[in-house]
């Protein structure tokens, strides 16, 4: 079954708040089987809500609204479907009845504008909103199914969860829809392709695949639908399995993993310690990797030794190195690695040093080149890297670079 989720109000086409709803709506229906084909954004316009009902109606089997609902007077929907449906609306008693319970116990006044939320098209069916005023709407449309639901988030997710999704289900019991992610790091995404390109070609034909890319991360989203979910998950698993051995040293994490949880099992499995130099990163790893609980049990601390003076003072950094090479240097960061290591006693260190941007750079160390070193007690080893010229990309590249680093390292893979 196929889907389209349509959310109505001026204030997303403007962009003063982000539409959420579509993507925790698609993400629900997809986990029931329901492919949503498209998602569409329209204003407070009853003929704007018509005309995108109407245009998904020719490839959706179901239909999905949020938004325009409320007491004022450009929640326009509900008056939307009952000219498209040309009925009437009507006052629903259970409905109004649940109306002044609510606002009796919010000590609040019913008006004439909140006995109107009572009022619904004739041909629907309600859905009852426990959490808010504004019920929903059900209408049966021949081979369709028009849903619409409040845009308010807790009042829509509610009402998906508990009647929405468990009735919809019962109506697709036969479609799967299973979706892996992979998580890689090291290659852009051209070579990534490049790479992999075989083994795409190569997909069944139940399988999808698509790139998903990212400042420093870049996933790969494999799909299957079908009606036998025990076979697609078998095939999805030998995919994986198969793209393991042409990536396994660019594959940093699955599913919703973030690459700071993979190294926080590592580091816990491992009972190793960590501690971290920054520069131009100025705090992000740190940030990282203090973003999941209980790091403490493997991060002891780090530096951000953003100006030569910390380098030297602080991490007793050689003035000589720096007056030779430049903070942006192979000897200045894996010195930073070595010192940070030994100051805070931790089996490894991660050490950045590089041109953030978008000033700074020159013809010999341009904006975006970043170098960043790992030490434990066999030793340091470091790698440089030119990104791009955007500040905060450059970033979070070099951040993430950095873990993989040291994942690959704790793991004994090649850099």
């Amino acid at each position: 079954m196929n889907a389209e989720i349509i959310t109505i109000g001026d204030e997303i086409l403007i962009g003063q708040i982000v539409d959420t709803n579509s993507v925790w709506i698609a993400n629900e229906l997809n986990s029931i089987g329901i492919n949503v084909i498209r998602k569409s954004s329209v204003s407070d316009s009853k003929s704007e809500i018509i005309k995108a009902i109407d245009y998904a109606k020719n490839s959706a089997d179901i239909i999905l609204l949020t938004g325009g609902l409320g007491p004022t007077n450009d929640d326009c929907t509900k008056d939307a479907l009952a000219d498209y449906y040309k009925v009437e609306l009507i006052e629903n008693s259970d409905v109004l009845n649940h109306i002044s319970e609510l606002i009796n116990k919010r000590s609040g006044f019913l008006n004439q504008r909140n006995i109107n939320q009572a009022k619904v098209p004739s041909n629907c069916k309600v859905i009852q909103n426990s959490v808010g005023t504004a019920p929903g709407m059900w209408f049966n449309d021949g081979d369709k199914t028009i849903i619409s639901m409040p845009g308010v988030p807790f009042e829509m997710k509610e009402m998906m969860s508990k009647f929405i999704l468990p009735e919809l289900k019962k109506a697709n019991t036969n479609d799967y829809i299973i979706h892996k992610l992979v998580l890689t790091q090291g290659l852009p995404e051209s070579k990534l392709a490049e790479t992999i390109e075989s083994w795409e070609n190569n997909l069944p034909e139940e399988i999808k695949l698509a790139y998903l890319p990212s400042p420093g991360i870049i996933k790969l989203r494999l799909s299957a639908r079908g009606t036998n979910q025990k076979y697609l998950q078998t095939q999805i698993s030998k995919q994986i399995n198969l793209l393991q051995e042409i990536i396994p040293d660019y594959i940093c994490g699955y599913d919703s993993e973030q690459l700071e949880d993979v190294i926080a099992k590592l580091l816990l499995t491992k009972g190793i310690t960590l501690s971290i130099a920054e520069s131009c990163t100025g705090g992000y790893i740190s940030h990282l990797i203090t973003s999941i609980s209980g790091s403490s049990a493997y991060f002891k601390g780090s530096i951000i030794a953003y100006s030569n003076e910390i380098k030297e003072n602080i991490l007793n950094i050689s003035k000589s190195n720096l007056e030779a090479y430049g903070a942006v240097s192979k000897q200045v960061v894996e010195e930073m690695a070595i010192h940070v290591r030994e100051l805070f006693d931790t089996d490894f260190s991660i050490a950045t040093s590089g041109i953030a941007g978008p000033t700074g750079g020159s013809q010999e160390k341009p904006v975006g080149t970043i170098w960043i070193a790992i030490a434990d007690k066999n030793g340091v080893i470091s790698l440089k890297y030119v990104f791009g010229d955007d500040r905060l990309r450059n970033i979070q590249r070099a951040s993430l670079t950095a873990l993989n680093m040291l994942q690959k390292r704790v793991n004994g893979k090649k850099m």
